[in-house]
C-alpha cells in the first residue's frame, strides 16, 4: 500500500463519508434485497416484471440526479448536498413502513433513489480528492468494502428481525438513518470543501452569468474535451452495471422460490459471496496501486462471466454455495481496478460533475437490467438473467482489450 494510504484512511473527513455509505446502502440493501421483493410477490402478488419495474424506479430516481449533483458538489460542498439525499432516503423508508398501497411504494422507491443519488459522487469525489491517484486501488478497495458490508449485511441483518412481521425491521432502519443525519451534518460545507481538495477560491468551478442551460451546455462540452479516456469506456461502463442490474430483483426470488432457502439461510447464502468479495478487496486493492488494472480485469471478468451462467443452473445447496464463492472472487478483481481505470480518466478541476457522469451512465445500466431481469424471468425462466448476466460480462472483457489497445488510459 503507497505511504499516504494510511493517512488517508485516518483522515476524518474520509471516516465520516464510510460510514455515511456503510449506513445508507445496510438500509437501502435491506430494502431492495430482503424486504421489497419478497413483499411485493407475497403481500401485493404482483408479477416479478412488476417488482423489477418498482426497483427500477429506485434506479431512475438515483440515476437521474447524479450528473447534476456531481456539478453541484464541485461548486457547494458535501454537507447540503449529503443532508438533502439522507433526509430524502429517511422519508422513503418512513413511507414504506406505513403504507401497503402500490402507487406509495413505488414513490418511496422514487424517492428512495432520489435520496441515495448524492452517495456516490460524494464520497468518490472526496475520497479520490483526498487520495489522489497514487492509492488509487487502495481507497476504491476501502469505498467499495464500506458499500459491500453495508449492503451485504443489510440484508443479512434484516432476515433476522423479519419473523412473523416486518415493524422491528423497520424500526432498525430508522434508527440507522438519524444516526446517519446526525454525522452527515458534521461534513465540509463548501470552503471546507474545497480546501481538503486543495483547490483555492480561484482554482473553483465558478458560476458565469447567462442561462442555466447553457451554461451546463458549455461545462459539460469543457469537461468532455478535458478526458482522458477512450469512447468505448462508455459502454462499459454500462454494461458493467446491467450485468449487475440483472441480478438485482431476481436474486432473493431465485433463493427463496427456486433454492428454498429460509430467511436465515438466504442470509448464509450472501454472505458466502460477499465474505470472499470484502476478504479480497483490500489485498487486490493494494495489487492494483503495484502492477495495475490490467490483469485483475481479465481475471475478475472471466470469472464471474462463467461463473454466473453456472449459478443460474445450480440447484445443489453446496455447489451453489462454491459457485457464489467463485463470483465473489470475480468481483474482488473486478471493484477495485475497474473504478481506479476510471478514475484515471478524471481531470482533477471537474471530479464531481465527471463522477457524477459517470455514475449516471453505470446507473442506466442498473435501470435497464432491472427492468429486463423480470421480463426475462417471466418469460424465459430463472436461469436466463443469470446466463445474460454472464454473457455481459464475456463482452465486457472484449471491450475492456480494445481499450488496452487504444491506449487512451494507462493501464500497466
Amino acid at each position: 500500500m503507497p505511504k499516504n494510504s494510511n493517512k488517508i484512511l485516518r483522515s476524518p473527513f474520509v471516516i465520516k463519508l464510510l460510514v455515511i455509505m456503510f449506513g445508507v446502502e445496510f438500509v437501502k440493501g435491506a430494502m431492495l434485497v430482503s424486504v421489497l421483493p419478497v413483499y411485493m410477490r407475497d403481500e401485493l402478488g404482483l408479477t416479478a416484471y412488476a417488482v423489477g419495474w418498482a426497483l427500477a424506479s429506485q434506479y431512475i430516481g438515483d440515476n437521474a440526479f447524479r450528473s447534476p449533483l456531481g456539478w453541484i458538489i464541485d461548486r457547494i460542498g458535501y454537507r447540503t448536498v449529503m443532508l438533502l439525499g439522507v433526509l430524502f432516503t429517511s422519508l422513503s423508508v418512513l413511507i414504506i413502513a406505513f403504507t401497503d398501497q402500490t402507487g406509495w411504494i413505488i414513490t418511496a422507491c422514487v424517492l428512495l433513489g432520489i435520496g441515495t443519488s448524492p452517495l456516490w459522487p460524494c464520497v468518490i469525489t472526496g475520497a479520490t480528492a483526498v487520495s489522489g491517484n497514487e492509492a488509487g486501488g487502495s481507497i476504491m478497495s476501502v469505498i467499495y468494502m464500506s458499500w459491500l458490508v453495508g449492503v451485504g449485511m443489510g440484508p443479512i441483518v434484516i432476515n433476522f428481525f423479519i419473523i412473523n412481521r416486518y415493524e422491528p425491521a423497520f424500526w432498525l432502519m430508522g434508527v440507522i438513518m438519524v444516526a446517519i443525519v446526525t454525522v452527515t451534518f458534521t461534513l465540509p460545507g463548501r470552503k471546507a470543501s474545497r480546501e481538503l481538495e486543495g483547490r483555492t477560491v480561484e482554482e473553483a468551478p465558478q458560476a458565469k452569468r447567462g442561462p442555466l442551460l447553457k451554461r451546463a451546455r458549455l461545462y459539460f462540452q469543457k469537461v468532455g474535451q478535458s478526458l482522458h479516456a477512450s469512447r468505448l469506456l462508455y459502454p462499459a461502463m454500462f454494461i458493467q452495471n446491467f450485468a449487475l442490474g440483472l441480478l438485482t430483483p431476481v436474486l432473493t426470488q431465485y433463493a427463496r422460490t427456486v433454492l428454498h432457502l429460509s430467511p436465515q439461510q438466504y442470509s448464509y447464502f450472501l454472505l458466502a459471496g460477499g465474505a470472499i468479495t470484502v476478504l479480497g478487496l483490500i489485498p487486490i486493492g493494494r495489487g492494483v496501486d503495484r502492477y495495475g488494472t490490467r490483469w485483475f480485469l481479465h481475471a475478475g471478468f472471466l470469472l464471474a462471466a462463467i461463473a454466473l451462467p453456472l449459478l443460474g443452473y445450480m440447484r445443489s445447496l453446496p455447489l451453489v454455495f462454491i459457485v457464489v464463492a467463485f463470483v465473489g472472487l470475480g468481483y474482488a478483481c473486478i471493484i477495485p481496478a475497474w473504478n481506479a481505470l476510471i478514475a484515471k480518466a478524471i481531470p482533477k478541476e471537474e471530479r464531481g460533475a465527471i463522477w457524477g457522469f459517470f455514475l449516471t451512465i453505470e446507473g442506466l445500466g442498473m435501470v435497464i437490467g432491472s427492468i429486463m431481469s423480470g421480463r426475462l424471468w417471466d418469460s424465459f425462466g430463472s436461469h436466463v438473467p443469470f446466463l445474460i448476466s454472464g454473457a455481459s460480462l464475456l463482452v465486457l472483457f472484449v471491450l475492456h482489450l480494445l481499450i488496452i489497445r487504444r491506449g487512451r488510459i494507462s493501464l500497466a
